[in-house]
């Protein structure tokens, strides 16, 4: 019987780096896969379906929820965003280390289904940059990076509940932090207890313990 996968839920406000940051923990961590979450916006220049989002027609976004596939779905700036509870099981029953990279309310409603899943929130050196940020990204409007602003403020007063807090100053020290996150909850003791008593057992009938 292998362990039940660990589950690691990453958020930030937009414009902090956290794409690229789980982008590069992940590629450190073979282990470790990006669980692949469902859209109804247009992909951005670079994104490839099935890889950064499955982009799908807000029609079947809508018959998706009827079904109950997601374990957790929002409307963020007029679209659609969710994760398939179906896949994310699957892999985790396979013992299979799972990323979710979503947004706060997104992360608030998996909390509710997944106690045992690691919450990580990644903040900006300071607003200043963050502001700065977003209006380098380039490709969205000065009302709806003013928008995404406020809703960072109002995000970050409320992080309290996350388990960790990664500050991307420098992008290479905030992954190595992440990957660090990861590696000790593997060593967590109450994630391991099967295997210890598999151990324990094991070295009592070689009468060695």
């Amino acid at each position: 019987m292998s362990e039940r996968g660990l589950l690691i839920i990453v958020s930030a406000p937009s414009g902090t780096g956290k794409t690229t940051i789980c982008r590069k923990v992940l590629k450190a961590c073979p282990r470790l896969e990006f669980s692949v979450s469902y859209t109804t916006r247009k992909p951005r220049p670079g994104e490839v379906d099935g890889r950064d989002y499955h982009f799908i027609s807000e029609e079947e976004f809508k018959a998706r929820i009827e079904k109950g596939e997601f374990v957790e779905w929002v409307v963020n700036y007029d679209n659609y965003y969710g994760t398939s509870g179906v896949d994310l099981e699957e892999k985790l029953k396979r013992g299979r280390d799972v990323m979710l990279d979503i947004e706060f309310r997104g992360a608030q409603a998996i909390k509710e289904r997944y106690q045992d899943g690691v919450f990580v929130y990644i903040l900006p050196p300071d607003l200043t940059e963050l502001k700065n940020r977003l209006g380098k990204r380039g490709f969205e409007s000065p009302m709806v990076i003013e928008k995404r602003f406020n809703q960072a403020l109002e995000e970050i007063a409320s992080i309290f509940w996350y388990d960790y807090v990664v500050f991307n100053d420098k992008l290479e020290e905030a992954v190595e932090t992440l990957k660090a996150i990861y590696v000790a909850e593997k060593s967590r003791r109450s994630r391991l207890e099967h295997r210890i008593k598999e151990f324990l057992a094991r070295e009592k009938e070689r009468k060695l313990f």
